[in-house]
Protein backbone atom coordinates (compact mmCIF):
# COMPACT_ATOMS: atom_id res chain seq x y z
CA UNK A 1 0.00 0.00 0.00
CA UNK A 2 1.24 3.04 -1.21
CA UNK A 3 1.52 5.41 2.23
CA UNK A 4 3.29 8.37 0.39
CA UNK A 5 0.16 10.43 0.49
CA UNK A 6 -0.87 10.51 4.38
CA UNK A 7 -4.48 10.23 4.92
CA UNK A 8 -5.90 13.58 4.83
CA UNK A 9 -8.98 14.96 6.38
CA UNK A 10 -11.18 16.38 3.27
CA UNK A 11 -10.16 19.99 4.07
CA UNK A 12 -6.92 19.15 4.47
CA UNK A 13 -6.66 17.50 1.19
CA UNK A 14 -8.71 20.41 -0.53
CA UNK A 15 -6.11 23.24 1.05
CA UNK A 16 -3.14 21.23 -0.52
CA UNK A 17 -4.40 21.27 -3.66
CA UNK A 18 -5.70 24.59 -3.83
CA UNK A 19 -2.13 25.42 -2.39
CA UNK A 20 -0.16 23.32 -5.39
CA UNK A 21 1.15 20.82 -2.82
CA UNK A 22 -1.40 17.99 -3.49
CA UNK A 23 -2.09 16.72 -7.23
CA UNK A 24 -5.48 15.37 -7.22
CA UNK A 25 -4.62 12.37 -9.55
CA UNK A 26 -1.94 11.81 -6.21
CA UNK A 27 -4.78 11.63 -3.69
CA UNK A 28 -6.94 9.57 -6.10
CA UNK A 29 -4.18 6.97 -6.67
CA UNK A 30 -3.45 7.13 -3.10
CA UNK A 31 -7.57 6.14 -2.24
CA UNK A 32 -7.75 3.64 -4.78
CA UNK A 33 -4.60 1.79 -3.57
CA UNK A 34 -6.01 1.75 0.08
CA UNK A 35 -9.30 0.53 -1.64
CA UNK A 36 -7.34 -2.17 -3.21
CA UNK A 37 -5.15 -2.84 -0.10
CA UNK A 38 -7.96 -2.81 3.05
CA UNK A 39 -11.27 -3.45 1.05
CA UNK A 40 -10.75 -7.20 0.75
CA UNK A 41 -11.24 -7.21 4.59
CA UNK A 42 -13.54 -4.07 5.36
CA UNK A 43 -16.03 -4.94 2.51
CA UNK A 44 -16.84 -1.42 2.41
CA UNK A 45 -17.30 -1.54 -1.72
CA UNK A 46 -19.91 -2.71 -3.87
CA UNK A 47 -18.09 -0.82 -6.88
CA UNK A 48 -15.11 0.36 -7.44
CA UNK A 49 -15.22 2.98 -10.51
CA UNK A 50 -10.96 2.89 -10.25
CA UNK A 51 -10.72 3.63 -14.46
CA UNK A 52 -13.37 6.49 -14.48
CA UNK A 53 -11.95 8.23 -11.17
CA UNK A 54 -8.30 8.05 -12.84
CA UNK A 55 -9.83 9.81 -16.05
CA UNK A 56 -11.65 12.60 -13.83
CA UNK A 57 -8.58 13.03 -11.67
CA UNK A 58 -6.18 14.08 -14.53
CA UNK A 59 -9.23 16.09 -16.30
CA UNK A 60 -9.07 17.73 -12.35
CA UNK A 61 -5.54 18.35 -12.02
CA UNK A 62 -5.70 20.33 -15.99
CA UNK A 63 -8.34 21.99 -14.93
CA UNK A 64 -7.12 23.13 -11.21
CA UNK A 65 -3.58 24.05 -13.09
CA UNK A 66 -5.16 26.05 -15.41
CA UNK A 67 -7.68 28.09 -13.57
CA UNK A 68 -7.95 27.08 -9.78
CA UNK A 69 -9.71 24.56 -8.11
CA UNK A 70 -13.53 25.77 -9.07
CA UNK A 71 -14.86 24.51 -5.24
CA UNK A 72 -13.19 23.41 -2.15
CA UNK A 73 -14.41 19.88 -3.63
CA UNK A 74 -12.21 19.98 -6.53
CA UNK A 75 -10.03 17.19 -7.22
CA UNK A 76 -11.83 15.40 -3.61
CA UNK A 77 -12.36 11.43 -3.74
CA UNK A 78 -15.83 10.32 -2.63
CA UNK A 79 -18.02 7.42 -2.27
CA UNK A 80 -21.57 7.01 -2.65
CA UNK A 81 -23.89 5.09 -0.52
CA UNK A 82 -25.19 2.69 -3.41
CA UNK A 83 -28.93 3.70 -3.36
CA UNK A 84 -27.71 6.81 -4.97
CA UNK A 85 -28.16 6.91 -8.89
CA UNK A 86 -25.02 7.01 -10.62
CA UNK A 87 -25.32 7.29 -14.61
CA UNK A 88 -24.02 4.27 -16.45
CA UNK A 89 -22.98 2.80 -13.23
CA UNK A 90 -24.57 -0.07 -11.10
CA UNK A 91 -27.20 1.22 -7.99
CA UNK A 92 -28.49 -2.24 -6.65
CA UNK A 93 -29.55 -1.29 -3.16
CA UNK A 94 -26.94 -4.29 -1.74
CA UNK A 95 -29.84 -5.94 -2.92
CA UNK A 96 -30.05 -9.36 -5.49
CA UNK A 97 -33.61 -8.03 -6.24
CA UNK A 98 -31.78 -5.11 -7.76
CA UNK A 99 -28.42 -6.04 -8.64
CA UNK A 100 -28.16 -5.56 -12.15
CA UNK A 101 -29.94 -1.93 -12.08
CA UNK A 102 -28.06 0.91 -14.05
CA UNK A 103 -30.10 3.90 -13.81
CA UNK A 104 -29.59 6.05 -16.83
CA UNK A 105 -29.09 9.21 -15.10
CA UNK A 106 -27.14 10.80 -12.03
CA UNK A 107 -28.59 11.65 -8.34
CA UNK A 108 -29.37 15.68 -7.30
CA UNK A 109 -26.66 14.68 -5.15
CA UNK A 110 -23.86 12.80 -7.33
CA UNK A 111 -24.99 15.69 -9.54
CA UNK A 112 -23.66 18.38 -7.22
CA UNK A 113 -20.68 17.01 -6.49
CA UNK A 114 -19.35 16.01 -9.79
CA UNK A 115 -20.27 19.61 -10.83
CA UNK A 116 -17.64 20.60 -7.60
CA UNK A 117 -15.23 18.60 -9.58
CA UNK A 118 -15.65 15.45 -6.66
CA UNK A 119 -13.80 12.22 -8.15
CA UNK A 120 -16.49 9.22 -7.51
CA UNK A 121 -14.42 6.02 -6.36
CA UNK A 122 -17.61 3.96 -6.31
CA UNK A 123 -20.61 2.67 -4.50
CA UNK A 124 -20.90 1.51 -1.01
CA UNK A 125 -22.02 -1.22 1.19
CA UNK A 126 -25.76 -0.65 2.58
CA UNK A 127 -28.11 -2.56 4.10
CA UNK A 128 -30.57 -4.12 1.64
CA UNK A 129 -32.69 -0.72 0.82
CA UNK A 130 -31.25 1.06 4.07
CA UNK A 131 -32.76 -1.20 6.44
CA UNK A 132 -32.39 -4.71 7.31
CA UNK A 133 -28.90 -5.46 8.59
CA UNK A 134 -26.35 -7.04 9.10
CA UNK A 135 -27.29 -9.63 7.08
CA UNK A 136 -25.29 -12.66 5.42
CA UNK A 137 -27.61 -13.99 2.89
CA UNK A 138 -27.29 -10.62 0.44
CA UNK A 139 -24.99 -10.67 -2.81
CA UNK A 140 -22.12 -8.70 -0.93
CA UNK A 141 -21.01 -9.39 2.62
CA UNK A 142 -21.55 -7.51 5.51
CA UNK A 143 -19.14 -4.36 5.76
CA UNK A 144 -16.78 -4.34 9.03
CA UNK A 145 -15.65 -1.80 11.37
CA UNK A 146 -11.87 -0.84 10.76
CA UNK A 147 -11.48 -0.48 14.93
CA UNK A 148 -12.12 -3.91 15.26
CA UNK A 149 -13.15 -6.54 12.44
CA UNK A 150 -15.84 -8.46 14.20
CA UNK A 151 -18.39 -5.19 15.33
CA UNK A 152 -20.62 -3.46 13.71
CA UNK A 153 -19.82 -0.78 11.80
CA UNK A 154 -23.34 0.90 12.04
CA UNK A 155 -26.55 1.01 9.36
CA UNK A 156 -27.28 1.60 7.35
CA UNK A 157 -25.13 3.59 5.67
CA UNK A 158 -22.14 0.74 7.27
CA UNK A 159 -19.94 0.95 3.96
CA UNK A 160 -19.65 4.21 4.12
CA UNK A 161 -18.57 4.72 7.89
CA UNK A 162 -15.99 1.99 6.99
CA UNK A 163 -14.66 3.71 4.13
CA UNK A 164 -14.23 7.15 5.77
CA UNK A 165 -12.69 5.89 8.98
CA UNK A 166 -10.51 3.43 7.23
CA UNK A 167 -8.92 6.43 5.12
CA UNK A 168 -10.12 4.80 1.67
CA UNK A 169 -11.90 7.82 0.77
CA UNK A 170 -12.25 11.67 2.72
CA UNK A 171 -16.09 12.19 1.97
CA UNK A 172 -18.64 9.35 1.39
CA UNK A 173 -22.48 10.14 1.11
CA UNK A 174 -25.21 7.93 3.19
CA UNK A 175 -28.70 8.62 4.04
CA UNK A 176 -30.57 9.12 7.64
CA UNK A 177 -34.09 7.62 8.26
CA UNK A 178 -33.69 6.71 12.05
CA UNK A 179 -30.00 7.44 12.07
CA UNK A 180 -28.41 5.64 9.26
CA UNK A 181 -26.00 8.21 8.83
CA UNK A 182 -25.27 9.23 12.75
CA UNK A 183 -24.84 5.52 14.05
CA UNK A 184 -22.19 4.32 11.11
CA UNK A 185 -20.46 7.87 11.91
CA UNK A 186 -20.74 6.81 16.08
CA UNK A 187 -19.34 3.63 15.39
CA UNK A 188 -16.34 4.14 13.06
CA UNK A 189 -15.34 6.95 15.09
CA UNK A 190 -15.95 9.85 12.13
CA UNK A 191 -18.68 12.48 11.57
CA UNK A 192 -21.95 12.09 10.10
CA UNK A 193 -24.24 15.02 9.48
CA UNK A 194 -28.19 14.51 9.26
CA UNK A 195 -29.30 18.02 7.73
CA UNK A 196 -32.65 19.51 7.98
CA UNK A 197 -35.51 17.47 5.70
CA UNK A 198 -35.35 18.69 2.81
CA UNK A 199 -32.30 20.74 2.45
CA UNK A 200 -30.01 18.64 0.48
CA UNK A 201 -32.36 16.97 -2.35
CA UNK A 202 -33.39 13.34 -2.47
CA UNK A 203 -34.14 13.00 -6.07
CA UNK A 204 -32.71 9.99 -7.41
CA UNK A 205 -31.91 8.17 -4.14
CA UNK A 206 -33.61 4.43 -3.68
CA UNK A 207 -36.21 5.27 -0.55
CA UNK A 208 -36.71 3.72 2.11
CA UNK A 209 -39.48 6.16 3.70
CA UNK A 210 -40.47 9.77 2.25
CA UNK A 211 -42.19 11.09 5.34
CA UNK A 212 -38.05 10.55 7.06
CA UNK A 213 -35.22 9.91 5.02
CA UNK A 214 -32.34 12.37 4.44
CA UNK A 215 -29.13 12.61 2.14
CA UNK A 216 -25.91 13.62 3.71
CA UNK A 217 -22.08 13.28 3.94
CA UNK A 218 -19.73 11.50 6.56
CA UNK A 219 -16.40 12.70 7.08
CA UNK A 220 -13.59 12.32 9.04
CA UNK A 221 -14.75 15.77 10.58
CA UNK A 222 -17.60 18.64 11.50
CA UNK A 223 -15.28 20.91 8.72
CA UNK A 224 -15.48 18.41 6.43
CA UNK A 225 -19.13 17.94 6.55
CA UNK A 226 -19.62 21.59 6.22
CA UNK A 227 -17.62 22.06 2.79
CA UNK A 228 -19.65 18.91 1.91
CA UNK A 229 -22.76 20.66 2.62
CA UNK A 230 -22.03 23.91 0.63
CA UNK A 231 -21.72 21.60 -2.52
CA UNK A 232 -25.34 19.43 -1.96
CA UNK A 233 -27.36 21.94 -0.12
CA UNK A 234 -30.10 23.95 -2.14
CA UNK A 235 -33.27 23.58 -3.58
CA UNK A 236 -34.49 20.95 -6.27
CA UNK A 237 -37.41 21.62 -8.58
CA UNK A 238 -38.22 18.31 -8.99
CA UNK A 239 -37.86 16.60 -6.11
CA UNK A 240 -41.22 17.51 -4.04
CA UNK A 241 -39.60 16.82 -0.55
CA UNK A 242 -36.96 19.81 -1.64
CA UNK A 243 -37.28 23.17 0.87
CA UNK A 244 -37.07 26.20 -0.79
CA UNK A 245 -35.12 27.91 1.77
CA UNK A 246 -32.02 30.61 1.46
CA UNK A 247 -28.69 28.27 1.64
CA UNK A 248 -26.50 29.83 4.78
CA UNK A 249 -22.82 30.14 4.47
CA UNK A 250 -21.88 27.21 7.09
CA UNK A 251 -18.33 27.69 6.59
CA UNK A 252 -17.45 31.36 6.94
CA UNK A 253 -18.61 30.88 11.01
CA UNK A 254 -17.29 27.67 11.50
CA UNK A 255 -14.82 28.71 13.95
CA UNK A 256 -16.10 31.26 15.87
CA UNK A 257 -16.33 28.97 18.86
CA UNK A 258 -19.36 28.54 21.64
CA UNK A 259 -19.02 31.24 24.55
CA UNK A 260 -21.82 32.54 24.95
CA UNK A 261 -24.17 29.87 23.34
CA UNK A 262 -26.51 28.49 25.19
CA UNK A 263 -26.53 24.02 24.87
CA UNK A 264 -29.30 21.85 25.99
CA UNK A 265 -28.61 18.22 27.31
CA UNK A 266 -30.77 15.39 27.48
CA UNK A 267 -29.29 13.07 29.48
CA UNK A 268 -32.65 11.21 29.92
CA UNK A 269 -32.27 10.47 26.61
CA UNK A 270 -28.89 8.39 26.93
CA UNK A 271 -30.03 6.76 30.60
CA UNK A 272 -29.26 3.45 29.66
CA UNK A 273 -26.34 4.10 27.75
CA UNK A 274 -22.65 2.37 29.45
CA UNK A 275 -20.60 4.21 31.80
CA UNK A 276 -18.40 5.18 29.16
CA UNK A 277 -20.90 7.08 27.15
CA UNK A 278 -22.22 8.57 30.19
CA UNK A 279 -18.41 8.88 31.03
CA UNK A 280 -17.43 10.59 27.51
CA UNK A 281 -21.13 12.56 27.54
CA UNK A 282 -19.75 14.57 31.13
CA UNK A 283 -16.42 15.32 29.74
CA UNK A 284 -17.83 16.33 26.83
CA UNK A 285 -20.55 18.93 28.64
CA UNK A 286 -17.30 19.75 30.36
CA UNK A 287 -15.47 21.11 27.33
CA UNK A 288 -18.29 22.71 26.25
CA UNK A 289 -18.31 24.66 29.33
CA UNK A 290 -14.91 25.59 29.45
CA UNK A 291 -15.30 26.81 25.78
CA UNK A 292 -17.48 29.15 27.39
CA UNK A 293 -20.77 27.86 26.49
CA UNK A 294 -23.90 27.88 29.51
CA UNK A 295 -25.06 24.45 29.63
CA UNK A 296 -28.60 23.57 30.87
CA UNK A 297 -30.30 20.53 31.73
CA UNK A 298 -33.68 19.51 29.17
CA UNK A 299 -36.19 16.93 28.84
CA UNK A 300 -37.34 15.54 25.52
CA UNK A 301 -40.95 13.56 25.11
CA UNK A 302 -40.31 9.98 25.73
CA UNK A 303 -38.32 7.99 23.41
CA UNK A 304 -40.57 5.41 23.35
CA UNK A 305 -43.04 8.06 21.46
CA UNK A 306 -40.59 8.77 19.10
CA UNK A 307 -40.03 5.08 18.13
CA UNK A 308 -43.44 4.15 17.91
CA UNK A 309 -44.19 7.09 15.55
CA UNK A 310 -40.77 6.21 13.52
CA UNK A 311 -41.53 2.81 13.68
CA UNK A 312 -45.04 2.95 12.10
CA UNK A 313 -44.42 5.34 9.49
CA UNK A 314 -41.10 3.65 8.14
CA UNK A 315 -42.81 0.40 7.85
CA UNK A 316 -45.70 1.67 6.12
CA UNK A 317 -44.06 3.68 3.64
CA UNK A 318 -41.60 0.42 3.15
CA UNK A 319 -43.98 -1.47 2.46
CA UNK A 320 -45.63 0.55 0.68
CA UNK A 321 -42.53 0.74 -1.83
CA UNK A 322 -41.73 -3.17 -1.95
CA UNK A 323 -45.38 -4.15 -1.44
CA UNK A 324 -45.69 -6.18 -5.22
CA UNK A 325 -41.93 -7.61 -5.25
CA UNK A 326 -42.29 -9.09 -1.78
CA UNK A 327 -45.51 -10.34 -2.86
CA UNK A 328 -44.33 -11.59 -6.12
CA UNK A 329 -40.53 -12.86 -5.57
CA UNK A 330 -39.95 -12.58 -1.59
CA UNK A 331 -37.08 -14.81 -1.84
CA UNK A 332 -34.95 -12.02 -3.90
CA UNK A 333 -34.95 -10.02 -0.68
CA UNK A 334 -32.83 -11.24 2.40
CA UNK A 335 -34.51 -12.41 5.50
CA UNK A 336 -33.87 -9.44 7.78
CA UNK A 337 -35.02 -6.97 5.58
CA UNK A 338 -38.28 -9.29 5.30
CA UNK A 339 -38.58 -9.31 9.15
CA UNK A 340 -38.23 -5.49 9.54
CA UNK A 341 -40.50 -4.49 6.72
CA UNK A 342 -42.95 -7.14 6.09
CA UNK A 343 -45.15 -5.93 9.61
CA UNK A 344 -45.93 -2.83 7.77
CA UNK A 345 -48.36 -4.84 5.66
CA UNK A 346 -50.25 -5.05 8.63
CA UNK A 347 -50.83 -1.01 9.37
CA UNK A 348 -53.62 -0.03 8.85
CA UNK A 349 -54.75 3.56 7.32
CA UNK A 350 -55.73 4.87 10.58
CA UNK A 351 -53.12 3.73 12.48
CA UNK A 352 -50.33 5.14 9.97
CA UNK A 353 -52.55 8.52 9.72
CA UNK A 354 -52.65 8.55 13.75
CA UNK A 355 -48.45 7.67 12.98
CA UNK A 356 -48.29 11.01 10.89
CA UNK A 357 -50.41 13.00 13.87
CA UNK A 358 -48.15 12.36 16.56
CA UNK A 359 -45.51 13.47 14.48
CA UNK A 360 -46.71 16.60 14.16
CA UNK A 361 -47.04 17.09 18.21
CA UNK A 362 -43.59 15.06 19.11
CA UNK A 363 -42.06 18.02 16.52
CA UNK A 364 -43.78 20.37 18.19
CA UNK A 365 -42.88 19.49 21.39
CA UNK A 366 -39.46 18.62 20.27
CA UNK A 367 -39.23 22.84 18.99
CA UNK A 368 -40.18 24.00 22.49
CA UNK A 369 -37.01 22.22 23.88
CA UNK A 370 -35.10 23.94 21.45
CA UNK A 371 -36.64 27.22 21.47
CA UNK A 372 -33.92 29.75 23.69
CA UNK A 373 -31.03 27.30 23.18
CA UNK A 374 -28.80 28.08 20.54
CA UNK A 375 -28.14 23.88 20.14
CA UNK A 376 -28.70 20.65 22.20
CA UNK A 377 -26.76 17.33 22.89
CA UNK A 378 -26.92 14.14 23.73
CA UNK A 379 -24.92 10.78 23.26
CA UNK A 380 -25.29 8.69 20.08
CA UNK A 381 -25.53 5.12 21.00
CA UNK A 382 -25.45 3.37 24.06
CA UNK A 383 -22.33 2.50 23.72
CA UNK A 384 -19.11 1.09 21.50
CA UNK A 385 -19.92 -1.09 18.53
CA UNK A 386 -21.69 -4.61 19.51
CA UNK A 387 -20.11 -7.85 17.76
CA UNK A 388 -22.08 -8.04 14.50
CA UNK A 389 -22.11 -11.64 14.41
CA UNK A 390 -24.35 -11.60 17.67
CA UNK A 391 -27.24 -9.05 16.10
CA UNK A 392 -30.60 -10.25 15.83
CA UNK A 393 -33.13 -8.15 13.77
CA UNK A 394 -35.51 -8.03 16.92
CA UNK A 395 -33.20 -5.38 18.13
CA UNK A 396 -34.81 -2.50 15.91
CA UNK A 397 -37.98 -2.92 17.35
CA UNK A 398 -36.85 -3.94 21.20
CA UNK A 399 -34.59 -1.29 21.36
CA UNK A 400 -35.13 2.35 20.24
CA UNK A 401 -31.87 4.13 18.68
CA UNK A 402 -31.22 7.47 20.77
CA UNK A 403 -31.16 9.12 16.71
CA UNK A 404 -34.66 8.74 16.43
CA UNK A 405 -36.04 11.51 17.59
CA UNK A 406 -34.49 13.98 15.42
CA UNK A 407 -35.88 12.48 12.47
CA UNK A 408 -38.88 12.88 13.55
CA UNK A 409 -38.68 16.31 14.76
CA UNK A 410 -36.68 16.66 11.23
CA UNK A 411 -33.47 18.76 12.92
CA UNK A 412 -30.33 18.92 11.67
CA UNK A 413 -28.30 16.86 13.52
CA UNK A 414 -24.60 15.54 13.88
CA UNK A 415 -22.47 12.84 15.03
CA UNK A 416 -18.84 13.45 16.27
CA UNK A 417 -16.55 11.54 18.57
CA UNK A 418 -16.30 12.04 21.89
CA UNK A 419 -14.21 9.70 23.34
CA UNK A 420 -13.41 6.41 23.40
CA UNK A 421 -14.26 2.68 25.90
CA UNK A 422 -12.38 1.20 27.67
CA UNK A 423 -11.45 -1.53 25.10
CA UNK A 424 -10.97 1.22 22.44
CA UNK A 425 -14.03 1.66 20.26
CA UNK A 426 -15.26 5.35 19.57
CA UNK A 427 -18.08 6.77 21.35
CA UNK A 428 -19.97 9.74 20.40
CA UNK A 429 -22.11 12.87 21.04
CA UNK A 430 -25.48 14.04 18.67
CA UNK A 431 -25.31 17.87 18.64
CA UNK A 432 -28.43 18.60 16.82
CA UNK A 433 -30.02 22.28 16.04
CA UNK A 434 -33.19 24.28 14.99
CA UNK A 435 -34.53 23.40 11.74
CA UNK A 436 -32.49 25.28 8.40
CA UNK A 437 -29.83 26.08 11.43
CA UNK A 438 -27.00 23.29 10.79
CA UNK A 439 -24.77 26.43 10.95
CA UNK A 440 -25.09 26.37 14.77
CA UNK A 441 -24.71 22.74 14.65
CA UNK A 442 -21.38 22.66 12.90
CA UNK A 443 -20.39 25.76 14.65
CA UNK A 444 -20.33 23.49 18.22
CA UNK A 445 -19.26 20.23 16.83
CA UNK A 446 -16.02 22.42 15.03
CA UNK A 447 -15.20 23.99 18.08
CA UNK A 448 -15.61 20.84 20.27
CA UNK A 449 -13.29 18.74 17.90
CA UNK A 450 -10.52 21.30 18.15
CA UNK A 451 -10.59 21.44 21.81
CA UNK A 452 -10.34 17.46 22.40
CA UNK A 453 -7.41 15.13 20.80
CA UNK A 454 -10.37 12.57 19.49
CA UNK A 455 -9.71 13.91 15.66
CA UNK A 456 -5.99 12.69 16.18
CA UNK A 457 -6.45 9.04 16.65
CA UNK A 458 -7.09 6.99 13.43
CA UNK A 459 -7.74 2.84 13.30
CA UNK A 460 -5.08 0.52 12.79
CA UNK A 461 -5.71 -1.58 9.89
CA UNK A 462 -3.09 -4.90 9.08
CA UNK A 463 -4.25 -6.10 5.82
CA UNK A 464 -3.02 -9.24 6.34
CA UNK A 465 -4.34 -10.21 9.48
CA UNK A 466 -6.52 -12.97 9.74
CA UNK A 467 -10.23 -11.81 10.67
CA UNK A 468 -11.45 -14.18 13.35
CA UNK A 469 -14.89 -14.08 13.71
CA UNK A 470 -17.98 -15.78 15.68
CA UNK A 471 -20.50 -17.75 13.45
CA UNK A 472 -22.88 -15.44 12.59
CA UNK A 473 -26.54 -16.47 15.38
CA UNK A 474 -29.40 -16.60 13.49
CA UNK A 475 -30.82 -12.67 13.34
CA UNK A 476 -34.48 -14.34 12.61
CA UNK A 477 -36.74 -15.93 15.16
CA UNK A 478 -35.94 -19.55 16.11
CA UNK A 479 -40.04 -20.46 17.89
CA UNK A 480 -41.41 -22.50 15.07
CA UNK A 481 -44.53 -21.01 13.95
CA UNK A 482 -47.54 -23.81 13.82
CA UNK A 483 -50.52 -21.85 11.88
CA UNK A 484 -52.97 -23.87 14.11
CA UNK A 485 -51.45 -22.85 17.09
CA UNK A 486 -51.78 -19.57 19.30
CA UNK A 487 -54.31 -16.87 18.43
CA UNK A 488 -51.45 -14.74 17.89
CA UNK A 489 -50.12 -16.90 15.28
CA UNK A 490 -53.71 -17.39 13.93
CA UNK A 491 -53.90 -13.61 13.08
CA UNK A 492 -50.56 -13.18 11.46
CA UNK A 493 -51.32 -16.14 9.34
CA UNK A 494 -55.04 -13.93 8.75
CA UNK A 495 -53.39 -10.78 8.78
CA UNK A 496 -50.61 -12.13 5.86
CA UNK A 497 -53.50 -13.57 3.44
CA UNK A 498 -54.98 -10.24 3.53
CA UNK A 499 -52.40 -8.16 2.73
CA UNK A 500 -51.43 -10.63 0.17
CA UNK A 501 -48.45 -12.32 1.07
CA UNK A 502 -47.26 -16.05 0.92
CA UNK A 503 -45.77 -16.84 4.11
CA UNK A 504 -43.44 -20.00 4.80
CA UNK A 505 -43.19 -21.23 8.71
CA UNK A 506 -40.05 -19.24 8.95
CA UNK A 507 -41.93 -15.90 7.46
CA UNK A 508 -44.53 -16.85 9.94
CA UNK A 509 -42.18 -17.01 12.79
CA UNK A 510 -40.48 -14.30 12.32
CA UNK A 511 -44.21 -11.88 12.11
CA UNK A 512 -44.98 -13.80 15.68
CA UNK A 513 -41.92 -12.46 17.24
CA UNK A 514 -41.84 -8.85 15.90
CA UNK A 515 -46.23 -8.58 15.97
CA UNK A 516 -46.01 -7.84 19.65
CA UNK A 517 -43.52 -5.23 19.18
CA UNK A 518 -45.55 -3.58 16.36
CA UNK A 519 -48.46 -3.77 18.38
CA UNK A 520 -47.06 -1.76 21.04
CA UNK A 521 -45.61 0.83 19.30
CA UNK A 522 -49.39 1.23 17.16
CA UNK A 523 -51.30 1.16 20.46
CA UNK A 524 -48.82 4.23 21.66
CA UNK A 525 -49.72 6.65 18.50
CA UNK A 526 -53.61 5.21 18.96
CA UNK A 527 -55.34 8.19 20.51
CA UNK A 528 -57.97 10.37 20.71
CA UNK A 529 -57.49 13.95 19.03
CA UNK A 530 -59.32 17.10 18.17
CA UNK A 531 -60.31 16.52 14.74
CA UNK A 532 -58.51 19.28 13.52
CA UNK A 533 -54.98 18.01 14.55
CA UNK A 534 -53.21 17.52 11.25
CA UNK A 535 -50.84 14.87 10.09
CA UNK A 536 -47.04 15.68 9.22
CA UNK A 537 -47.49 15.41 5.89
CA UNK A 538 -48.46 19.17 3.96
CA UNK A 539 -48.52 20.05 -0.05
CA UNK A 540 -45.85 21.87 -1.37
CA UNK A 541 -46.98 24.10 -4.66
CA UNK A 542 -44.81 25.64 -6.98
CA UNK A 543 -45.45 29.72 -6.48
CA UNK A 544 -46.54 29.74 -10.55
CA UNK A 545 -49.23 27.55 -9.78
CA UNK A 546 -50.80 29.71 -6.75
CA UNK A 547 -53.50 32.18 -7.62
CA UNK A 548 -52.73 35.90 -7.48
CA UNK A 549 -52.72 37.70 -4.05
Amino acid sequence: MDESVPVLTLAEASRRIAAGELSPVELTRSCLDRIASLDPILHAFITVTADQAMVAAREAERAITRDGPRSPLHGIPFGLKDIYDTRGIATTGHSRLTRTRVPDADSACTERLLDAGAILLGKLATHEFATGGPSYDLPWPPARNPWCLDRFPGGSSSGSGAAVASGMLPLAMGSDTGGSIRLPAAFCGIAGLKPTYGRVPKRGVLPLSWTLDNCGPLAWTAEDCAIALTALAGFDPADPGSASRPVVDVETGLGDGVAGLVIGVAPALYAQADADTQAAMAASLDVLTHLGARVVEVSLPSIDDYQAVYRVIAMAEAFAIHEADLRERPDHYGAVFRYRIMPGAFVSAAEYVDALRMQRELLDATLRVLDGLDALVAATTYGGAPVQATMRAEANFARPPLTNPFNIAQCPAISVCNGFSTDGLPLAMQVVGRPFDEATVLRVAHAYERATPWRERRPTIDPAAAVVEPEPVDPRATRPADPTGDALTADCVALGRRAGLTLDPRQLADLRESQPHVDAMVARVRRRRAHGAEPSLAMRFPPEDLPDA
